[in-house]
Order: structure tokens, then sequence, then C-alpha cells
């Protein structure tokens, strides 16, 4: 059994944390308001779950998810992950994160600035292409035909064998997109964005589609970046 730290227990938070626990995993759910906010929470996981501070979900955390918005990744606790996989599902939203040079200019992206902070940890790229909900309902077993993929990037090949099996575990098969550098092909308005899992992109409530592994390295090598757009 494991333990997954969570910080920050949103919609993608919560969902990794509900799939997490029916995979047989132990969690940890953290946020910015202090665990007596999170009582509801919990008790919707169930057995399994309990909340903490952001410091004691890190520390606690086999393996972390980092889930918030990406203004406020300086504010994850950086000792306590030290040496630590970490999950990191941020994406860059320039009117709730405020204007961010290095990622307007591209030269750099949302991990390897997660990756500069927590510059002891090995943080790998993953669950920031995929709306919440359709993150719930395409969970399969193992060999299911209609298994969907998921990507990840990241340096540490260990790491990112950590949470491929993390998520084969949770459900999904993974789609290793190479380094750190490369998470980018999942960002936002890219063709791999999370609108490739919606059965119909214009009417999201019609529920999910699957996504292999195959139809989602398609989309990630026809991303383009926004300076080449």
């Amino acid at each position: 059994m494991t333990t997954i730290g969570f910080i920050g227990s949103g919609n993608i938070g919560s969902t990794v944390a509900r799939l997490a626990l029916a995979a047989g995993h132990e969690v940890v759910m953290s946020n910015s308001r202090g665990p007596e906010t999170l009582a509801d929470l919990v008790t919707e996981l169930g057995p399994g779950a309990r909340a903490a501070t952001a410091a004691e979900a890190a520390a606690a955390g086999d393996l972390v998810v980092v889930t918030i918005p990406l203004k406020n990744y300086r504010d994850v606790p950086v000792e306590e992950l030290a040496g630590k996989v970490v999950i990191d599902t941020l994406n860059y939203y320039p009117q709730r994160d405020g204007d961010i040079a290095e990622l307007d200019d591209e030269s750099t992206t949302t991990s390897e600035l997660v990756q500069s902070h927590l510059s002891t940890s090995k943080v790998v790229k993953g669950f920031n292409n995929i709306y919440f909900e359709h993150l719930r309902e395409l969970a399969r077993p193992a060999g299911s035909p209609e298994r969907s993929a998921l990507a990840i990037a990241g340096d540490d090949a260990s790491a990112k064998a950590t949470v491929t099996r993390f998520l084969d575990e949770i459900g999904y098969d993974t789609l290793d997109l190479g380094p750190l550098a490369e998470g980018w092909r999942t960002q936002r308005d890219t063709a791999a964005y999370a609108v490739m899992y919606a059965a119909d992109p214009s009417d999201w409530s019609k529920g999910p589609a699957p996504v292999d592994a195959s139809a989602l390295a398609d989309r990630a090598a026809a991303a383009k970046r926004y300076r080449d757009s």
C-alpha cells in the first residue's frame, strides 16, 4: 500500500484521490485553507483518507500530487518533498495566474518552473490535459479495449516509471513525452489538451471518449507552440 499526498484538493486532486483509494492506496489531502475545511471531502472519500496541512501531506506521501493554481507554485513545501516523486498537474492561465514572462516567451515550461522550485524532488508532468469528470469516468482495468492513456513528461527515468505504475493501478496507460521540456505538448490550446477526451467537443455533458496511446501520441506530435501557431 502506498500513501499518496495531495497539495491541493480541488477537482483533479479529489478525483485522483478517489481513483487511488479504489486501487488500494491511502491518501492525505491538503489545501491552502487548512485541514478543518476538508472534513466533508475526507468523509466522502471514506476509509483510507485523512486531511492534513500541505507540509504534512508532503511528508506523508510516498508519491505526491501537486494540483494548485500555477501562481501559487512557490508555496509548495520544499524540504518535505526532498527526494520524492512529485506529479505536477499545473497549467498556465494568465487571466488567473498573471503574466509569467518565461512562459509567455516559451523559454521554459510550467513543469520546469515547478522543478526549479523543487530542486531536490523528481517532478513528473501529468493529469494536466484531461477534464476531471472524464478522468473519473475513463478509468479501465488493464487489458480493456476501452482503456485510455495519459501523457507524462519528466527528466528522471525512475520517477517516470513510478508514475507509470501508479497510472496503471488507477486505470490508465501511459504515453511518455520525454523530458520536462516536452511537457508543453499537452498544455492548454494544443491538439492534445482536454477536448480530445470529450465524446462531443461542443457539449462535454455528453461524456468522455476513450483515447488510446496511439491517438494521444498523434495529437501530441501535432501540437504547436504558441509562437509557431
